[in-house]
């Protein structure tokens, strides 16, 4: 391993706990903080529609961005096809079929095909990183922010299409983050709004819910993102997936014997910051298990939080042993041919 952990210290590796977003299309002034966390150690970046406007911007902008970290980048889009496309500023951008649209098809080779192009324009711009695919089951018709992004409400459609997918990035070299552990499915409420409460039992969340995540576990997918979400059955006080031990670390860590790196959702959003402040809820969220956190932004604020973990790590209040199980984990992925 090229970037071992014990030559590390300790800013460096809570960095690498980190993928942040940044405001502009090119380097300069106006994204000062993004530039001096990737040279201090940032672990990844994540590219917004406002950051893109073409294929050739976007391609220099990562590789400028690339050229400032010491240690590997991951450099991450939430590019799923349909409703979620960051391209969206780019003339004559690549159009994709939601994957409720690509299962309607009925032919889980369409879902392939579609992933075939999808890899080569994630490459032309850089990205080995995508935020997809979807494989929350959607059963409820109700559900206001998953609907079309999933690609059925049953866990045997979402297998056969969604395997494909992830397949066809992890062969083209780009990092598939499966979403959203233990599944989103069955909320009627937005998490980007508030936090959505699921009182499915642990059987049906299992049956249903749970199985594509299994199944693309063991089909080599080794990066998930955990939902902001309250499931009942894991845990009767309020609190969300992403800060729940009983789910990351006893679960999905002990249970399911997941070994890769868990993400969280994005943690500007309701479920999580209008319940918490960040540097609570990130001491939780590390304490649960889960290894990076996603910041749509790179302010001021976001800076002094990871200066903040630092102090609490060396006061002794947040084990140094656990920071570093995080890192190593990371930093395997980085090292695999991926990157």
């Amino acid at each position: 391993m090229k970037y071992l952990e014990k030559y590390m210290n300790l800013q460096e590796k809570i960095l690498q706990m980190f993928i942040l977003g940044f405001s502009g299309k090119e380097l300069n002034e106006e994204n000062q903080n993004i530039q001096q966390a990737i040279k201090e150690g940032l672990g990844g970046v994540i590219l917004f529609s406002e950051n893109i406007e073409s294929y050739e911007q976007i391609a220099n902008l990562t590789t400028e961005l690339k050229k400032l970290a010491s240690v590997p980048l991951f450099v991450s889009i939430d590019q799923e096809g349909g409703r979620v496309e960051r391209t969206i500023n780019i003339k004559n951008k690549i159009n994709y079929l939601t994957p409720h649209a690509l299962a309607e098809t009925g032919n889980p080779d369409n879902a392939r095909a579609q992933a075939e192009i999808m890899v080569k324009e994630l490459k032309s711009m850089g990205i080995n990183m995508d935020f997809a695919p979807v494989l929350d089951v959607n059963t409820n018709p109700n559900n206001p922010i998953i609907g079309v992004r999933s690609f059925g409400n049953n866990p045997q459609t979402v297998i056969g299409f969604a395997k494909p997918v992830y397949e066809t990035f992890i062969n083209n070299n780009i990092i598939p983050v499966v979403k959203h552990f233990p599944g989103h499915g069955d909320t009627g409420e937005d998490s980007h709004l508030t936090m959505p409460q699921v009182n499915l039992s642990f059987e049906e969340l299992e049956k249903q819910h749970i199985e594509p995540f299994k199944v693309a576990f063991k089909d080599g997918v080794n990066a998930v993102m955990i939902s902001h979400v309250h499931y009942k059955a894991f845990e009767e006080t309020v609190l969300p997936a992403s800060l729940s031990q009983n789910i990351i670390k006893h679960y999905l860590r002990g249970k399911l014997g997941f070994q890769g790196i868990v993400i969280s959702d994005d943690m500007v959003m309701g479920g999580i910051d209008n319940y918490y402040d960040s540097f609570e809820a990130c001491v939780k969220g590390i304490e649960a298990g889960i290894d990076v956190f996603i910041f749509r932004n790179s302010n001021d604020a976001i800076l002094n939080l990871v200066h903040k973990l630092v102090k609490h790590v060396e006061s002794g209040l947040l084990s140094r042993e656990r920071i570093d199980d995080s890192v190593k984990r990371i930093l395997r992925i980085k090292n695999l041919e991926f990157l």
